[in-house]
């Protein structure tokens, strides 16, 4: 799978430092700018899936620049960094192009699952994994998220929508952390007690499905998420 491309802007060096390596060990390719006057160059040179966007930026501020991109791209989607709070900046930042927006300070992870909603949303989420027909696991397993399918050396597993995006979902996180919460609103859309209850029986099922090869593992990390290991 490629990399989901995210161009970040954002002028505020120590916050834009720390967010880029979050989403990069989340294995997003990250390309941070912090002028808004180089904005449009990086846009067209890089091709990113989505824009995260800071409203007030040296040179050009963050509402112009989205008119910009959508006079040359109108379907790459749009999230807006914004510390403003009055209801008129929302209003504009949607009239400027913004497909949503998150008020600083922000929480990585809500930053995370916003950036997932968009892609989704928009489709190219799709682009990086139900792209391709089929997605080797490991040696031994095949994924096929458009015919919603898992093959075995023994079996074929038939996946639920759900089964199909929680799978899609752990592997953008392969060897890594992924916090239950985020998997909870991604896939369920909130993180209701009932609702985890429900998680919980999802990768038990995956866990049996994948039970055929030691090294495919899905790790529980208790009071934070899960570590996949699926490759």
């Amino acid at each position: 799978m490629t990399p989901i491309k995210i161009l970040y802007v954002e002028d505020e060096v120590n916050l834009g430092k720390i967010v880029k390596e979050s989403l990069e060990s989340r294995s997003f390719e990250v390309k941070m700018i912090a002028d808004g006057a180089l904005v449009m160059d990086a846009f067209h040179e890089f091709g990113p899936d989505i824009v995260l966007l800071d409203i007030m930026l040296p040179h050009i501020d963050g509402l112009t620049l989205g008119r910009s991109i959508r006079e040359v791209d109108n379907h790459v989607p749009i999230l807006f960094l914004t510390a403003k709070t009055q209801t008129k900046d929302v209003i504009e930042g949607f009239s400027s192009g913004g497909n949503d927006y998150i008020r600083k300070p922000y929480s990585v992870e809500e930053l995370i699952v916003r950036i997932h909603n968009l892609l989704s949303l928009s489709g190219r989420q799709d682009i990086h994994t139900d792209g391709q027909s089929e997605i080797a696991l490991g040696s031994l397993y095949r994924f096929n998220p458009r015919e919603y399918q898992l093959h075995t050396p023994t079996t074929t597993y038939n996946l639920s929508h759900r089964e199909n995006e929680l799978l899609k979902l752990l592997l953008q996180y392969n060897d890594q952390t992924i916090n239950r919460k985020e998997i909870l609103v991604k896939i369920w859309g909130d993180d209701t007690y009932f609702n985890s209850r429900t998680l919980d029986v999802y990768i038990r099922k995956l866990r049996t499905y994948f039970s055929e090869d030691d090294n495919m593992q899905i790790y529980t990390i208790k009071g934070v998420g899960y570590r996949v290991r699926l490759s």
